[in-house]
């Protein structure tokens, strides 16, 4: 008796792993051991890069409000612990817009940051 070998899943199951692996170059994109590994290999990167996104927009914001308030004659950390203590509680995305598009409400902020000391 002939050995059944499921060749419907298997296919489907390797034309989804190629599929995955469309924008790859060379082999990786045509054979399927190669893809099978170029693309776990982007998985695992695409989740660790969504975990760095974060940080890496948090570094950015921080010093754009770095850049703001030094041309003010203030450091960093006595702005955010001047507004923490007035009772101001703006995240960094936020100040940091303020500090790009609208200075003339930044700089109340840093007023009444110094206030704050």
């Amino acid at each position: 008796m002939a050995r059944a070998k499921n060749t419907k899943v298997t296919r489907a199951r390797r034309k989804k792993v190629i599929k995955q692996a469309k924008g790859f170059s060379g082999r990786r994109k045509l054979l399927f051991k190669t893809a099978k590994n170029a693309v776990m290999k982007a998985q695992s990167n695409a989740y660790i890069g969504r975990k760095q996104k974060k940080r890496n927009f948090r570094s950015l914001w921080i010093a754009r409000i770095n850049a703001a308030v030094r041309a003010e004659g203030m450091t960093y950390s006595v702005f955010m612990n001047g507004l923490k203590k007035a009772g101001i509680e703006l995240n960094r995305k936020v100040l940091s817009e303020m500090a790009i598009n609208d200075k003339a409400a930044f700089s109340e902020l840093i007023k009444i940051a110094k206030k704050g000391k």
